[in-house]
């Protein structure tokens, strides 16, 4: 049986790889072995991240919480654990923002937060 060549199909194949790695640096844009690799590694780490992004974010969240309340005498476990008590249902996000935005909303949830706590 004769050989058959990937012509029309391969060439429609490695231009829609290739247009993927559009703006890479030298041969990573341009010859279709080493923009698969990269694009292989690019789309692993873009995955991986799409879940880190979560984690970084609440992370610095609860740094910023975790200052605003202990600039009030009262630290984030213990401010969390008190706005629990007290029925007090925000996010860390919302937390995180009103702590820079609206720090006298803040002070007032420490308040209650130390109150609920002792």
């Amino acid at each position: 049986m004769p050989r058959t060549k990937g012509g029309y199909k391969t060439r429609r194949r490695h231009k829609k790889l290739l247009k993927l790695a559009k703006g890479y640096w030298g041969q990573r844009k341009n010859v279709f072995r080493r923009a698969k690799e990269t694009l292989e590694r690019a789309l692993v780490y873009s995955y991986r991240d799409r879940r880190q992004k979560k984690r970084d974010f609440r992370r610095l969240w609860q740094i910023r919480i975790n200052a605003a309340a202990r600039m009030q005498g009262l630290n984030y476990s213990k401010f969390m654990g008190g706005l629990k008590k007290a029925g007090i249902i925000l996010d860390r996000k919302v937390l995180a923002h009103l702590a820079i935005t609206e720090p006298e909303v803040f002070n007032k949830l420490v308040e209650i937060a130390k109150l609920k706590w002792q």
